[in-house]
Order: structure tokens, then C-alpha cells, then sequence
């Protein structure tokens, strides 16, 4: 199966580069361009891509802003943040408002592809040490992560770890389909929508630390 992408980002360079990266796989095609958020929305209607790769710091419409309005959809595609600064307020600003995972754009080729390729597959997490960070920085009440049950605690310390569902269930030596259900009842009690959002609750709660 084909995962199609779009490519959000004001320059014209970097989206030719990353069009060429990764058109050349026999899995993925790029499906539509935008150098402004604003113009992304219209473009995922239209093709309903699997991955949006979404810079930050756009004209016009940020790439926060249209990160929350792709998340707002009945059906989201997954958006992979890739900008220029790691320890940013702008990248962990877009994970809460929905971004699935981050990447800088000195990123190897063929990390790009693989993250690409995790992020559609929806089961992994792209959430780096500094973003960690930024998110422990922001507390907040740890009143809905004391209703989790203990294994769901555990499930929720691998997630942060950026774990697969296979892999969590290696770990823990359960089915995987245990582990699904596991994480569904976790994004219910933190009223997460996706893993992106408990990983952000987990860190903000104290629940986990960046070390």
C-alpha cells in the first residue's frame, strides 16, 4: 500500500528536497504542497493524505494553528512536525495541539522515511529528550493519571518511551492485543486523543520525568 504525504513549508528548496527523498520510494508519494497553513486544509480535503509534514514557523496561518484545525477533522491525517530548532516552544506547542511526532531538518534521508513510515502506522511516538523537557516544565494537576490501574501505568511509561504496541507487549510479555486495549483504556481515562496527547500528560504530571 502507497502512504501518501503532504508537504507543509514556506520554502520552496526544502519541499523540492523532500519531495525528491521521498517520491523516490516505491511506498510513499507526495501528494500536494502548501507554503502557508492556510493553504494546507483545503489540500488534505482534497487528497486525504496519510502524513502531513508541517513546518512551524509559516506566514500567514502557523503551522500550529493548522495543526489543531487537521486534528479538528472527522478524519485526521497523521501530522509529523519538522522545523529547524529541537528545544522549541513552537514544536511542543503543535504536539498538544495534535501533531503525532517531531523531527529537525537535519534529519538523515532515511530517518525521515522510517519516521514517516512509524507515524502513519500510529503505534510510536516521535517525542525527543527536549521536548520532554519542555513539556515536565508545564505541570499540571495529576488528578486523571490516579485512575489509571497499575498496568496501565506501566503500559503509559513504555508509551513514553516511544514503545510500539508489539513492543510493549514483548516487555510487559502479553498479547499485543492486551496492550491495545491497555492504551485504549489509558487515552479514555486522560481523555487523550492519541498517544502524542497522553505522553504529553504523562510528562506534565510528573507521572514520568525526562530522565
Amino acid at each position: 500500500m502507497t502512504l501518501t504525504v503532504v508537504l507543509a513549508d514556506d520554502e520552496d528548496l526544502i519541499r523540492a528536497g523532500l519531495r525528491i527523498i521521498i517520491d523516490a520510494e516505491p511506498d510513499l508519494r507526495v501528494v500536494g504542497e502548501a507554503a502557508d497553513g492556510a493553504q494546507v486544509l483545503p489540500i488534505v480535503r482534497r487528497e486525504r493524505p496519510d502524513v502531513v509534514l508541517m513546518d512551524v514557523r509559516m506566514p500567514g496561518l502557523d503551522g500550529i494553528q493548522a495543526t489543531a484545525r487537521l486534528a479538528a477533522m472527522d478524519e485526521p491525517p497523521k501530522v509529523l512536525v519538522v522545523t529547524t530548532f529541537e528545544n522549541d516552544d513552537y514544536v511542543y506547542d503543535a504536539l498538544r495541539a495534535g501533531a503525532d511526532g517531531f523531527l529537525l531538518k537535519r534529519t538523515r534521508p532515511d530517518d525521515l522515511l522510517q519516521a514517516i513510515r512509524l507515524v502513519a502506522a500510529g503505534e510510536s511516538l516521535l517525542f525527543p529528550a527536549s521536548i520532554r523537557r519542555l513539556a515536565a516544565g508545564r505541570a499540571r494537576s495529576a488528578a486523571p493519571l490516579e485512575r489509571l490501574t497499575e498496568r496501565e501505568g506501566e503500559v503509559l511509561r513504555l508509551m513514553t518511551r516511544g514503545l510500539s504496541n508489539g513492543e510493549i507487549a514483548a516487555e510487559l510479555v502479553v498479547g499485543p492485543e492486551t496492550v491495545k486495549t491497555h492504551v485504549g483504556n489509558v487515552l479514555a481515562k486522560l481523555g487523550a486523543r492519541d498517544r502524542t496527547q497522553a505522553v504529553i500528560a504523562a510528562y506534565e504530571s510528573g507521572f514520568v520525568s525526562p530522565g
